[in-house]
Protein backbone atom coordinates (compact mmCIF):
# COMPACT_ATOMS: atom_id res chain seq x y z
CA UNK A 1 0.00 0.00 0.00
CA UNK A 2 1.32 3.44 -0.90
CA UNK A 3 1.86 6.04 1.72
CA UNK A 4 3.31 9.49 2.11
CA UNK A 5 5.04 10.37 5.37
CA UNK A 6 7.21 13.27 6.52
CA UNK A 7 10.56 13.09 8.26
CA UNK A 8 12.28 16.37 9.17
CA UNK A 9 15.98 16.18 8.21
CA UNK A 10 18.17 19.00 6.91
CA UNK A 11 19.68 17.12 4.00
CA UNK A 12 19.60 16.42 0.31
CA UNK A 13 19.88 12.89 -1.01
CA UNK A 14 23.06 11.64 -2.57
CA UNK A 15 23.72 7.96 -3.13
CA UNK A 16 26.52 5.86 -1.65
CA UNK A 17 26.66 2.09 -1.37
CA UNK A 18 26.91 0.70 2.14
CA UNK A 19 27.79 -2.77 3.34
CA UNK A 20 25.17 -5.11 4.80
CA UNK A 21 24.92 -6.32 8.37
CA UNK A 22 25.56 -9.95 7.62
CA UNK A 23 29.20 -11.01 7.74
CA UNK A 24 30.52 -12.28 4.42
CA UNK A 25 31.53 -15.90 4.49
CA UNK A 26 35.11 -16.87 3.54
CA UNK A 27 33.95 -18.87 0.52
CA UNK A 28 32.37 -15.84 -1.15
CA UNK A 29 34.23 -14.40 -4.13
CA UNK A 30 35.85 -11.03 -3.69
CA UNK A 31 34.11 -8.47 -5.94
CA UNK A 32 35.76 -7.08 -9.04
CA UNK A 33 35.16 -3.41 -9.83
CA UNK A 34 36.21 -0.70 -12.24
CA UNK A 35 35.54 3.03 -12.49
CA UNK A 36 35.78 5.10 -15.66
CA UNK A 37 35.04 8.70 -16.55
CA UNK A 38 32.34 8.60 -19.23
CA UNK A 39 28.80 9.86 -19.83
CA UNK A 40 30.04 13.12 -18.30
CA UNK A 41 30.38 11.46 -14.89
CA UNK A 42 32.23 8.76 -12.99
CA UNK A 43 30.78 5.32 -13.74
CA UNK A 44 31.48 2.28 -11.56
CA UNK A 45 30.53 -1.31 -12.29
CA UNK A 46 31.04 -3.89 -9.54
CA UNK A 47 30.51 -7.62 -10.03
CA UNK A 48 30.25 -9.88 -6.98
CA UNK A 49 29.63 -13.26 -8.61
CA UNK A 50 32.46 -13.53 -11.13
CA UNK A 51 36.20 -12.98 -11.44
CA UNK A 52 36.05 -12.49 -15.21
CA UNK A 53 37.27 -8.92 -15.77
CA UNK A 54 36.37 -9.23 -19.45
CA UNK A 55 32.76 -8.80 -18.35
CA UNK A 56 33.63 -5.37 -16.93
CA UNK A 57 35.45 -4.37 -20.10
CA UNK A 58 32.55 -5.41 -22.29
CA UNK A 59 30.07 -3.62 -20.03
CA UNK A 60 32.02 -0.36 -20.34
CA UNK A 61 32.34 -0.91 -24.09
CA UNK A 62 28.53 -1.06 -24.18
CA UNK A 63 28.34 2.25 -22.30
CA UNK A 64 30.68 3.78 -24.86
CA UNK A 65 28.55 2.50 -27.74
CA UNK A 66 25.46 4.15 -26.30
CA UNK A 67 27.34 7.36 -25.62
CA UNK A 68 28.28 7.49 -29.31
CA UNK A 69 24.59 7.25 -30.17
CA UNK A 70 23.07 9.57 -27.56
CA UNK A 71 25.64 12.28 -26.80
CA UNK A 72 24.62 15.84 -27.68
CA UNK A 73 28.25 16.93 -28.03
CA UNK A 74 29.91 14.03 -29.87
CA UNK A 75 30.05 14.79 -33.57
CA UNK A 76 28.39 12.05 -35.60
CA UNK A 77 26.17 10.71 -32.80
CA UNK A 78 22.52 10.14 -33.64
CA UNK A 79 21.56 13.11 -31.48
CA UNK A 80 24.21 15.32 -33.10
CA UNK A 81 22.97 14.34 -36.58
CA UNK A 82 19.36 15.13 -35.66
CA UNK A 83 20.35 18.50 -34.21
CA UNK A 84 22.38 19.50 -37.24
CA UNK A 85 19.93 18.29 -39.91
CA UNK A 86 18.11 21.67 -40.00
CA UNK A 87 14.73 19.95 -39.88
CA UNK A 88 15.50 17.18 -42.38
CA UNK A 89 14.51 13.62 -41.39
CA UNK A 90 17.32 11.50 -39.93
CA UNK A 91 17.41 7.71 -39.72
CA UNK A 92 18.76 6.62 -36.34
CA UNK A 93 19.49 3.41 -34.48
CA UNK A 94 16.43 1.64 -33.04
CA UNK A 95 17.74 2.32 -29.53
CA UNK A 96 17.86 6.06 -30.21
CA UNK A 97 14.30 6.05 -31.53
CA UNK A 98 13.18 4.04 -28.48
CA UNK A 99 14.60 6.53 -25.98
CA UNK A 100 13.29 9.55 -27.90
CA UNK A 101 9.79 8.05 -27.89
CA UNK A 102 10.07 7.51 -24.13
CA UNK A 103 11.26 11.09 -23.68
CA UNK A 104 8.23 12.40 -25.54
CA UNK A 105 5.94 10.32 -23.33
CA UNK A 106 7.50 11.86 -20.22
CA UNK A 107 7.04 15.27 -21.81
CA UNK A 108 3.33 14.56 -22.07
CA UNK A 109 3.20 13.15 -18.52
CA UNK A 110 4.84 16.26 -17.06
CA UNK A 111 2.80 18.81 -18.98
CA UNK A 112 5.86 19.83 -20.98
CA UNK A 113 8.15 20.46 -18.01
CA UNK A 114 10.32 17.48 -19.02
CA UNK A 115 11.17 18.39 -22.61
CA UNK A 116 13.87 16.66 -24.66
CA UNK A 117 13.99 19.60 -27.10
CA UNK A 118 15.73 21.67 -24.42
CA UNK A 119 19.09 21.25 -26.16
CA UNK A 120 19.52 24.87 -27.25
CA UNK A 121 18.91 25.98 -23.66
CA UNK A 122 21.03 23.36 -21.92
CA UNK A 123 24.06 24.08 -24.10
CA UNK A 124 23.92 27.79 -23.20
CA UNK A 125 24.71 27.08 -19.55
CA UNK A 126 28.14 26.29 -18.13
CA UNK A 127 27.70 25.14 -14.55
CA UNK A 128 31.35 25.51 -13.67
CA UNK A 129 30.44 29.17 -13.15
CA UNK A 130 33.23 30.32 -15.48
CA UNK A 131 30.93 32.08 -17.94
CA UNK A 132 28.03 32.99 -15.66
CA UNK A 133 24.41 33.51 -16.73
CA UNK A 134 23.65 33.39 -20.48
CA UNK A 135 22.65 36.59 -22.27
CA UNK A 136 18.90 37.24 -22.39
CA UNK A 137 19.01 37.46 -26.19
CA UNK A 138 20.39 33.91 -26.40
CA UNK A 139 17.87 32.64 -23.84
CA UNK A 140 14.99 34.16 -25.78
CA UNK A 141 16.08 32.50 -29.03
CA UNK A 142 16.65 29.15 -27.33
CA UNK A 143 13.29 29.17 -25.52
CA UNK A 144 11.47 29.54 -28.84
CA UNK A 145 12.95 26.24 -30.07
CA UNK A 146 11.64 24.16 -27.15
CA UNK A 147 8.51 22.13 -27.88
CA UNK A 148 8.53 18.35 -27.58
CA UNK A 149 5.34 18.09 -29.66
CA UNK A 150 7.35 19.23 -32.70
CA UNK A 151 9.38 16.00 -32.76
CA UNK A 152 8.10 13.62 -35.44
CA UNK A 153 9.03 9.92 -35.40
CA UNK A 154 8.25 7.40 -38.14
CA UNK A 155 9.86 4.07 -37.37
CA UNK A 156 13.55 4.84 -36.91
CA UNK A 157 13.31 8.21 -38.65
CA UNK A 158 13.33 11.35 -36.50
CA UNK A 159 12.50 14.85 -37.69
CA UNK A 160 12.52 18.17 -35.84
CA UNK A 161 9.79 20.36 -37.28
CA UNK A 162 11.60 23.47 -36.00
CA UNK A 163 14.92 23.47 -37.92
CA UNK A 164 16.62 25.40 -35.11
CA UNK A 165 15.60 22.97 -32.35
CA UNK A 166 18.03 20.63 -30.61
CA UNK A 167 17.23 17.57 -28.54
CA UNK A 168 19.11 16.70 -25.35
CA UNK A 169 18.58 13.25 -23.83
CA UNK A 170 20.61 14.00 -20.69
CA UNK A 171 17.55 13.68 -18.45
CA UNK A 172 16.90 10.09 -19.46
CA UNK A 173 19.93 8.58 -21.24
CA UNK A 174 21.94 7.40 -18.22
CA UNK A 175 18.95 5.50 -16.90
CA UNK A 176 18.43 3.82 -20.26
CA UNK A 177 22.10 2.87 -20.48
CA UNK A 178 22.14 1.57 -16.90
CA UNK A 179 19.22 -0.72 -17.74
CA UNK A 180 21.01 -2.03 -20.82
CA UNK A 181 24.24 -2.67 -18.90
CA UNK A 182 22.35 -4.55 -16.18
CA UNK A 183 20.60 -6.65 -18.83
CA UNK A 184 23.98 -7.41 -20.43
CA UNK A 185 25.46 -8.55 -17.13
CA UNK A 186 22.53 -10.89 -16.52
CA UNK A 187 22.87 -12.28 -20.04
CA UNK A 188 26.51 -13.04 -19.22
CA UNK A 189 25.42 -15.03 -16.18
CA UNK A 190 26.22 -12.43 -13.53
CA UNK A 191 24.03 -13.07 -10.47
CA UNK A 192 25.11 -10.20 -8.22
CA UNK A 193 26.33 -6.76 -9.31
CA UNK A 194 25.94 -3.01 -8.98
CA UNK A 195 25.89 -0.60 -11.92
CA UNK A 196 26.45 3.01 -10.82
CA UNK A 197 26.39 5.56 -13.62
CA UNK A 198 26.89 8.71 -11.60
CA UNK A 199 23.80 8.48 -9.39
CA UNK A 200 21.87 6.07 -11.61
CA UNK A 201 22.23 2.85 -9.63
CA UNK A 202 20.95 -0.53 -10.75
CA UNK A 203 21.41 -3.56 -8.51
CA UNK A 204 21.50 -7.01 -10.08
CA UNK A 205 20.23 -9.81 -7.88
CA UNK A 206 21.02 -9.72 -4.18
CA UNK A 207 24.27 -9.41 -2.29
CA UNK A 208 26.22 -12.69 -2.32
CA UNK A 209 25.38 -13.33 1.34
CA UNK A 210 21.67 -13.03 0.54
CA UNK A 211 21.14 -9.75 2.33
CA UNK A 212 19.53 -6.75 0.59
CA UNK A 213 21.55 -3.96 -0.93
CA UNK A 214 21.92 -0.87 1.22
CA UNK A 215 22.02 2.46 -0.58
CA UNK A 216 23.05 5.31 1.64
CA UNK A 217 21.48 8.73 1.90
CA UNK A 218 24.31 11.23 2.05
CA UNK A 219 24.26 14.76 3.41
CA UNK A 220 24.36 17.52 0.77
CA UNK A 221 27.65 19.24 0.01
CA UNK A 222 29.39 16.93 2.49
CA UNK A 223 31.90 14.14 2.32
CA UNK A 224 30.46 11.28 0.27
CA UNK A 225 30.65 8.88 3.23
CA UNK A 226 28.71 11.22 5.53
CA UNK A 227 25.24 9.62 5.53
CA UNK A 228 21.99 10.34 7.30
CA UNK A 229 20.40 6.97 6.57
CA UNK A 230 19.87 4.34 3.94
CA UNK A 231 17.26 2.38 2.01
CA UNK A 232 17.31 -1.37 1.45
CA UNK A 233 16.39 -3.03 -1.82
CA UNK A 234 16.71 -6.20 -3.82
CA UNK A 235 17.14 -6.08 -7.59
CA UNK A 236 15.98 -2.60 -8.53
CA UNK A 237 16.95 0.84 -9.78
CA UNK A 238 17.67 3.79 -7.50
CA UNK A 239 18.11 7.16 -9.20
CA UNK A 240 18.91 10.42 -7.47
CA UNK A 241 18.68 13.93 -8.92
CA UNK A 242 19.18 17.24 -7.16
CA UNK A 243 19.93 20.89 -7.64
CA UNK A 244 23.18 20.32 -5.75
CA UNK A 245 24.81 18.17 -8.44
CA UNK A 246 25.94 20.81 -10.96
CA UNK A 247 25.61 24.39 -9.83
CA UNK A 248 27.34 27.70 -9.22
CA UNK A 249 26.59 30.78 -7.18
CA UNK A 250 26.58 34.35 -8.48
CA UNK A 251 25.68 37.42 -6.42
CA UNK A 252 24.30 35.19 -3.70
CA UNK A 253 21.98 33.28 -6.04
CA UNK A 254 22.33 29.54 -6.71
CA UNK A 255 22.12 28.50 -10.38
CA UNK A 256 21.72 24.78 -11.01
CA UNK A 257 21.38 22.47 -14.01
CA UNK A 258 17.66 21.57 -13.72
CA UNK A 259 16.25 24.05 -16.24
CA UNK A 260 12.67 25.24 -16.63
CA UNK A 261 11.97 24.79 -20.36
CA UNK A 262 9.55 27.73 -20.36
CA UNK A 263 11.93 30.28 -18.81
CA UNK A 264 15.31 28.85 -19.70
CA UNK A 265 16.44 29.47 -16.11
CA UNK A 266 17.07 27.00 -13.27
CA UNK A 267 13.70 25.82 -12.01
CA UNK A 268 12.44 26.99 -8.62
CA UNK A 269 10.14 24.56 -6.79
CA UNK A 270 9.91 23.25 -3.24
CA UNK A 271 11.82 20.07 -4.23
CA UNK A 272 15.63 20.29 -4.10
CA UNK A 273 16.40 16.58 -4.28
CA UNK A 274 14.58 13.47 -5.46
CA UNK A 275 15.33 9.77 -5.38
CA UNK A 276 13.15 7.24 -7.18
CA UNK A 277 13.17 3.47 -6.66
CA UNK A 278 11.76 1.57 -9.61
CA UNK A 279 12.11 -1.56 -11.68
CA UNK A 280 13.68 0.36 -14.58
CA UNK A 281 16.34 3.02 -14.32
CA UNK A 282 15.13 4.93 -17.37
CA UNK A 283 11.81 5.70 -15.66
CA UNK A 284 13.60 6.54 -12.41
CA UNK A 285 15.89 8.92 -14.27
CA UNK A 286 13.03 10.82 -15.87
CA UNK A 287 10.78 10.79 -12.80
CA UNK A 288 13.46 12.07 -10.42
CA UNK A 289 14.04 15.02 -12.76
CA UNK A 290 10.31 15.60 -13.19
CA UNK A 291 9.90 15.79 -9.40
CA UNK A 292 12.41 18.64 -9.29
CA UNK A 293 10.70 20.38 -12.19
CA UNK A 294 7.08 20.25 -11.01
CA UNK A 295 7.32 20.40 -7.20
CA UNK A 296 6.19 17.99 -4.52
CA UNK A 297 2.40 18.19 -4.92
CA UNK A 298 2.42 17.54 -8.66
CA UNK A 299 5.24 15.02 -8.31
CA UNK A 300 3.24 12.87 -5.89
CA UNK A 301 0.28 12.98 -8.25
CA UNK A 302 2.44 11.87 -11.17
CA UNK A 303 4.20 9.15 -9.18
CA UNK A 304 0.85 7.69 -8.13
CA UNK A 305 0.08 7.04 -11.81
CA UNK A 306 3.26 5.03 -12.54
CA UNK A 307 2.71 1.24 -12.56
CA UNK A 308 5.42 -0.79 -10.88
CA UNK A 309 6.96 2.16 -9.06
CA UNK A 310 8.57 1.08 -5.77
CA UNK A 311 8.67 4.49 -4.14
CA UNK A 312 10.42 7.82 -3.87
CA UNK A 313 12.06 10.21 -1.44
CA UNK A 314 11.60 13.93 -2.04
CA UNK A 315 13.74 16.46 -0.18
CA UNK A 316 12.05 19.79 0.23
CA UNK A 317 13.53 23.25 0.33
CA UNK A 318 12.50 23.69 3.97
CA UNK A 319 14.57 20.65 5.00
CA UNK A 320 11.75 18.12 5.21
CA UNK A 321 12.00 14.69 3.61
CA UNK A 322 8.85 13.28 2.05
CA UNK A 323 8.85 9.49 1.79
CA UNK A 324 6.41 7.95 -0.69
CA UNK A 325 5.52 4.35 -1.53
CA UNK A 326 7.22 1.17 -0.33
CA UNK A 327 10.39 2.89 0.90
CA UNK A 328 11.77 3.06 4.42
CA UNK A 329 14.57 5.43 5.34
CA UNK A 330 16.68 3.68 7.99
CA UNK A 331 19.42 5.02 10.22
Amino acid sequence: MRRAGRVVLSAVLLLALLGGCAEEQPQLLAPISETRLMLNTYCTITVHSSQDRAVLTEAFDLCAEYEKLLSITEQGSDVWLINHAKGAPVTVAPQTAEIIIAGLEYGELSGGMFDITIGRLSTLWDFTGEFGIPFEFDLTFARETVNYSHVMINGNTVQLMNPEAWIDLGGIAKGYIADKVADFLKERGVKSAVVDLGGNIVTVGQKPDGSPWRIGVTKPFSERNDTIGYVETGEASVVSSGIYERQFEENGVLYHHILDPFTGMPVRTDVVGATVLSAESMSGDALSTIALLVGSESALSILSEIPGLIGAVLILENGEILVYGDVELKS
